[in-house]
């Protein structure tokens, strides 16, 4: 099958590499993908970095392909998306099996509507403006990658990787992509579930080092009966303290962050294949209830839901069609 990676200039090249380096990992004899590298117009393509790929086919001149990848960019163009690469995706998505965007690359999708009244993610940077500008996309800000019907799109830069492996497993089977993960020295591929990113690392800097002792308490075991008065005595202040501590250097109260945190834990655990009961014991919550609530304040979603959605890279949302 023939897989076009569409770039431009001005493209992050790992957008780009990434991808391809699984595919071609994946198949090493070529014997079932057929990688190519597409440009508007054809020929060299200066990416954000300066390096250069010297040779591209241009859109008009490719000819069929089994699925499109729209890389993205470091940033958004202040004056619109040029017209000749929303026409070269066009032209190209029109006999694709797949199309699929990594980062900013979304925002290409969505200009032409292809994203509408569907699930789809960017680059966290990126997730509020691609929500704001097209309304009718359900823009889940916060994870990996999502499929829905024909259309995949990823987080940005090394989540191109995830969402190639995904591609991998659904064309040539989990083992495959398991090796190919392996070759690539990543931790198996990350399901499209998993988070952009951690509750310690988009936790504001703490300046606090008896705070900071705490926080790092509550990482390394959330399953332990951290509460906020345990949190109070362990630092040797009021509850009432605690929270502004928390409120002045977090932005949240200790309550909500060990939730946040606990979360976290509990949705790696479902993603690794834990009975709900485990996972709601093992990340501190106690209770499936406990857990189901949490997931509902935190998430908008159940335990049960974010499991169906996103345990397997080759579970979409159930919608069907185009």
């Amino acid at each position: 099958m023939r897989i076009g990676l569409l770039v431009f200039d001005g493209m992050t090249m790992l957008d780009a590499s990434g991808p391809a380096e699984v595919f071609n990992l994946a198949d090493p004899t070529r014997q079932h993908y057929e990688v190519v590298y597409v440009s508007p117009a054809g020929g060299p393509v200066v990416s954000s970095s300066g390096l250069e790929l010297s040779r591209t086919l241009a859109a008009a001149t490719v000819g069929d392909i089994d699925t499109l990848l729209v890389v993205g960019g470091p940033s958004l163009p202040d004056d619109g998306l040029p017209p000749k690469l929303l026409e070269a995706v066009k032209d190209l998505t029109a006999g694709a099996r797949r199309v699929a965007s990594v980062c900013t690359g979304a925002f290409v999708l969505a200009e032409l509507g292809y994203l509408d009244g569907r699930r789809a993610t960017t680059h966290w940077r990126h997730a509020r403006t691609l929500a704001a500008r097209y309304p009718l996309i359900k823009v889940e800000e916060d994870v990996i990658h999502v499929r829905d019907g024909r259309y995949l799109t990823s987080a940005g830069i090394s989540a191109g990787i995830d969402l190639a492996l995904a591609m991998v497993e659904d064309d040539l089977g989990v083992q495959t992509a398991r090796e190919t993960a392996r070759e690539l020295v990543m931790f198996m591929q990350r399901p499209g579930g998993q988070t952009q990113f951690s509750t310690a690392l988009s936790t504001p800097p703490v300046q606090n080092g008896l705070l900071r002792a705490l926080m790092d308490s509550v990482l390394a075991d959330p399953a332990d009966a951290h509460t906020v008065a345990s949190m109070a005595a362990a630092a040797g202040v009021s509850v009432r303290h605690l929270n502004r501590m928390f409120r002045a250097e977090a932005g949240t109260t200790p309550a909500r962050w060990i939730e946040r945190v606990r979360v976290d834990a509990a949705r790696s655990l479902i993603l690794d294949g834990h009975r709900m009961t485990l996972v709601a014991q093992l990340s501190g919550f106690g209770s499936d209830e406990t857990l189901r609530r949490a997931f509902a304040r935190q998430l908008d979603t159940t335990p049960t839901s974010f499991r169906d959605r996103f345990t397997t890279t080759r579970k979409d949302s159930g919608v069907t069609g185009d």
